[in-house]
């Protein structure tokens, strides 16, 4: 008897809100999508709720309920995800923050991701901050791109310092977005202490003539504590991969019992590796019953607020990734695919949001497709998906649907 595949698509920050420029449609209604359209409208159709609400609508929580675990339960904080997948020991006590390079000018963050910093250059200056603030139980770590990470050693408070994402004040004065509460004094002094040793780097005009990015501060945020997680293996049977280019998704699937694909050529951006995804997605289904692939360029696009980028972004997302994944899909008699994005990042917000997102699900048994019993949708969007009548408000149970 064959074996069961389960794969899911996620592509980050599809969702959004209707755009006048586009007639009162979305990214999603108006973007060509044929093999998302198609997952409509032969499988099951609807809306899900991944971030519970009244929690922050952050890829974390929303990824975490995709990969079947509930954010009010598992929720520890961002970081130490990240910090998970990095090979970064946390104990007990310790807290990761993630650090971001950022572009700060006049009090204003200009750009969240230091104008997509290259990681070489990154590094650079993750080394430098490394030897120049020398804390006692102060450690930083190098990442992907902006994406870095600080760990404090035996945290001496109760309650971490509240810090607000990057992403959601950009165009915005920053004064009043600093981390507040017990130890954010020390946290604010490492974020200036840093801002002036970027700005007196020797080597900041060689590094930006070799390097893509505009570095001129740090951002720390999201910081948290080790999660403590039930495998995906122990709690369904699944095992299997993660194929992204952000330390999160790997992160939450090291948490979950899964394996990191790298793909050369994954940037998180417009022009990351789609077809060299989607090759690991097919290779991996040999011998593994899941795999979750995750495209971020969707939600960069968005909190750029670039509506040309996003639909460019949703469009390679559907032809270059979901296509090639059907196609691959026809060789194999037993799987369900899931498709969807992790939350909205409207255009008009450049921000994360939790409103529901609309999902599609195609599955095919004994080589013969499922039956949709009558909740397909005429496409793949929310307005579509809103009238199947199917609503999932627990979103971490969404994966209990692949499985049935």
């Amino acid at each position: 008897m064959n074996e069961k595949k389960v794969i899911v698509l996620v592509g980050d920050g599809m969702a959004d809100y209707p755009i006048s420029s586009l007639g009162g449609k979305t990214v999603l209604e108006v973007a060509q999508t044929p093999n998302m359209d198609r997952i409509a409208r032969e499988g099951i159709a609807g809306l899900v709720r991944t971030v519970p609400e009244g929690m922050s609508p952050g890829s974390d929580t929303a990824n975490l309920s995709i990969f079947g675990y509930n954010p009010r339960e598992y929720y520890t904080g961002r970081a130490p995800l990240e910090a998970l997948n990095m090979g970064i020991e946390l104990s007990k006590n310790d807290v990761a923050f993630r650090l971001n390079i950022v572009t700060i000018r006049n009090g204003i963050m200009d750009d969240f991701s230091a104008h997509h910093i290259e990681s070489e250059f990154g590094k650079e200056i993750i080394q430098m901050l490394a030897s120049r603030i020398v804390e006692k139980e102060i450690e930083f770590y190098a990442g992907v791109s902006y994406r870095n990470i600080m760990v404090w050693r035996n945290f001496p408070f109760a309650e971490i310092p509240k810090s607000v994402p990057p992403h959601d004040i950009q165009g915005k004065g920053i004064a009043q977005f600093l981390p507040s509460g017990d130890g954010s004094e020390r946290l604010v002094d490492i974020m200036e202490r840093a801002k002036e040793i970027i700005k007196n780097l020797e080597n900041i005009a060689d590094l930006k003539k070799k390097f893509k990015g505009d570095p001129t501060a740090i951002w720390l945020w999201g910081g948290g504590k080790k999660p403590q997680i039930q495998a995906l293996q122990d709690r369904f049977g699944l095992r299997g991969y993660t194929i992204s280019a952000v330390d999160l998704i790997h992160g939450i699937g090291r948490a979950a019992g899964l394996e990191p694909l790298r793909v050369k050529g994954a940037t998180g951006y417009l022009d990351t590796n789609y077809e060299g995804k989607a090759d690991a997605v097919l290779k991996a289904l040999a011998n593994a019953n899941f795999v979750l692939c995750h495209v971020e360029s969707p939600d960069e696009s968005g909190h750029e607020g670039n509506l040309a980028h996003k639909l460019t972004a949703v469009e390679d997302f559907d032809a270059r990734l979901v296509g090639k994944v059907l196609d691959g899909l026809e060789k194999l008699d037993d799987w369900s695919l899931l498709v969807l994005p992790d939350h909205p990042t409207p255009i008009s917000l450049r921000t994360h949001t939790g409103d529901p997102v609309p999902f599609a699900v195609l599955q095919k048994k004994n080589g013969r497709f499922i039956a949709n019993e009558g909740k397909s949708a005429d496409g793949f969007d929310e307005k579509s998906a809103s009238k199947t009548g199917v609503f999932i408000e627990r979103g971490h149970e969404l994966i209990e649907l692949l499985l049935r």
